[in-house]
């Protein structure tokens, strides 16, 4: 895995200067890509790429880049990995092309020189963002992958064109100088993170998964086009149901599931993967355990409190299956000890607390193997969330009741004084936190107030517009739920929390239930392949039952998650308080300081339940405060125009 930035200045440049400022931008990355580093320049095009290296494949100096194609066409920062390069390469050979190391970079430029950059796209198979520049047609290509495994940033700053894995590498070219998007600081409080194609500063992007951006140097115009769509899979998985019985299912799955584990285990470094004891780590191992030629080492971390430790159940499922396994528990202090990280691993306000179990758990197991497989995605394939179910009951009674009086019965509650929610326990705050979505208009609004962490965001920050609730599709409601949460949540939070904890320590994460063969497969299976009842990820579950037996993977389904209310009451109450008090909300002139302590004060006096609100407000302070740090970064001289 790697780190990639550059820019386009689209008038000539000094060579010395612009290889500073790429150089600098790939340098914000070197967690990224310890290894290596490389800076390439045409300073009579106003182009500078620069990347950071960490060798999985080939680590030969053979792998370097930048890398240009044999035919001099090509030259390529890339991201990723490409799990098909050797098929490729059998398949390039015949028509002229050799290779001179086993870079997959390599495979991916003959490819391009065959048969151009939009018509390889589709046949690469993994994880992948990069940047591409055409010497003779002088265009700069910026593609992302299918489901969004590998992050990509883009924007203009004093003319140029810039772009990075990272938001920390544009802020590294001198002209950077773009402040708080705050449509962007609207959704972040609505979602606990900020989604594409928005970033946390104005005119910042983020490259949307499954699409193609080119850029032409001559005339300055951009276009898009996206070779892959979440939402053209999910309506012809619709329209092409699969046809078959559950047992086919799961033999169907099971058979992409192994391909998928299997072509992942392609590496010349010790790999592993994560493990919490549920069912889609649990699957992932299993079939890992089948195709590894050795032990698999496997990792997991837990918490005093039981309601969220699952190391005990990731040791048994271990245990069964024969891995090498390591455990790490984390308590509070752990905690706390590393927010200050946060905010320089995240770049932007991020407020998923899982970030930090994440984080720790990569560095445990970076101490051991470099790279990891992860079961990430499953729930959103197969239906796992419980919000899900919720969100379709809740609708279905709801819809049954004229709206006027659902209004009337909301502002009621909404208007009860918070000591009353305080005296009825959890059911007084959760009902004072659901009661915006007893007059919601239709499901994808009831949807919504399930997703959010602040029913009305917008008055947190001062000047704001409500955000948009993004529409479901027709039809199946579960089979849009998760349509919108691949194509919304899974990128922009779960797959950046992986990337960005992962890459913090210079591990790579593989995740190979997002191979997009087995996403392909999964649109097309019928809700009631997926769900049996209260039973959610039945082929899932049917492929592990295989291979573990039920009784040490069957429980109610916890997450991965860190009892951050019950910590927020306790050892970081007065970290809470501090980082909330009016006047350092003021100093960071993002949120309304009266609102901020209202929402605390009513959180610590146990009157509300809204510690995800508060975690993502603690989240955007010390987002704050760390951006007014000086970076231990620092860009080229800044008085070298680009």
């Amino acid at each position: 895995m790697c780190g990639i930035a550059g820019f386009l200045a689209f008038h000539p440049v000094d060579a010395a200067s612009a290889e500073a400022v790429a150089g600098a931008m790939a340098d914000s990355l070197a967690h990224r890509g310890p290894d290596d580093r490389g800076v390439w320049v045409d300073a009579a095009s106003g182009v500078g790429l620069g990347h950071r290296r960490l060798s999985i494949l080939d680590l030969s100096p053979a792998g370097h880049q930048p890398m240009r194609s044999r035919c001099g066409r090509y030259v390529v920062v890339y991201n990723g990995e490409i799990y098909n390069h050797l098929a490729l390469r059998r398949e390039l050979a015949p028509l002229g092309h050799s290779f001179s190391g086993g870079s997959d970079t390599q495979t991916m430029l003959a490819a391009f020189t065959q048969w151009g950059i939009r018509d390889t796209l589709p046949r690469l198979r993994g994880m992948f963002a990069m940047a591409v520049w055409d010497t003779h047609e002088r265009t700069l290509t910026l593609v992302r992958d299918r489901l969004g495994i590998k992050p990509l940033y883009h924007g203009q700053c004093g003319g140029t064109f810039i772009f990075g894995s990272e938001l920390k590498a544009l802020r590294a070219h001198p002209d950077f100088a773009a402040g708080v998007d705050r449509d962007a600081l609207v959704r972040y409080l609505r979602l606990g993170y900020i989604p594409a194609p928005l970033s946390i500063h104005e005119g910042v992007r983020k490259l949307a998964p499954g699409t193609m951006l080119t850029v032409n140097a001559a005339t300055g115009r951009s276009e898009t086009h996206a070779y892959w769509s979440v939402d053209e899979v999910w309506e012809r998985g619709a329209h092409t149901p699969f046809a078959g019985s559950a047992e086919d299912a799961a033999r169907m799955l099971e058979d992409l599931a192994t391909d998928a584990v299997r072509c992942r285990l392609i590496s010349d470094v010790p790999l592993g993967a994560f493990l919490s004891g549920g069912i889609d780590s649990s699957t992932v191992v299993a079939l890992m355990c089948r195709a590894a030629p050795d032990r698999v080492r496997t990792f997991s971390i837990g918490f005093p409190e039981s309601g969220f430790d699952e190391s005990d159940h990731a040791a048994r499922v271990a245990a069964h299956l024969g891995t090498r396994h390591t455990s790490f528990r984390l308590g509070p202090a752990d905690l706390l000890a590393a927010v200050p990280d946060i905010p320089r691993h995240f770049d932007e306000p991020f407020g998923d607390a899982s970030q930090i179990p994440t984080l720790l758990l990569c560095r445990l197991a970076r101490e051991h193997v470099t790279v990891c497989l992860s079961g990430d995605g499953g729930d959103e394939l197969f239906s796992g969330y419980t919000r899900y179910g919720e969100t379709a009951r809740a609708w279905a009674a709801l819809s049954r009741i004229p709206r006027s009086l659902r209004s009337a019965c909301a502002h009621a509650l909404a208007a009860l004084p918070g000591a009353i929610h305080a005296h009825l326990g959890r059911r007084g705050k959760a009902i004072a936190w659901r009661a915006d979505a007893i007059a919601a208009p239709d499901m994808a609004s009831v949807y919504d107030r399930f997703l959010a962490h602040h029913p009305r965001p917008h008055e947190l920050v001062p000047g704001a517009s409500p955000p948009l609730v993004p529409p479901l599709a027709p039809g199946d409601p579960w089979h849009a739920m998760s349509r919108r949460d691949l194509g919304d949540y899974l990128p922009d939070d779960i797959l950046t929390k992986v990337d960005r904890a992962s890459m913090a320590v210079g591990l790579e994460a593989r995740v190979p239930l997002l191979d997009h063969h087995l996403v392909e497969f999964a649109a097309t299976l019928p809700t009631h392949l997926k769900r049996d009842g209260q039973c959610t990820k039945r082929p899932l579950r049917d492929v592990l039952g295989r291979h573990v037996p039920p009784e040490l993977t069957e429980r109610p389904k916890m997450g991965f998650t860190v009892p951050v209310e019950h910590w927020l009451s306790a050892e970081l109450r007065d970290w809470c308080a501090d980082m909330l008090a009016q006047d350092a909300v003021r100093a960071a002139g993002l949120l309304d300081p009266p609102a901020v302590t209202r929402i605390r004060d009513a959180y610590l006096a146990g009157q509300t339940s809204w510690h995800s609100c508060i975690w993502d407000m603690l989240m955007l302070q010390a987002w704050h405060d760390a951006a007014r740090a000086p970076s231990a970064a620092q860009p080229a001289d800044k008085s070298d125009e680009i």
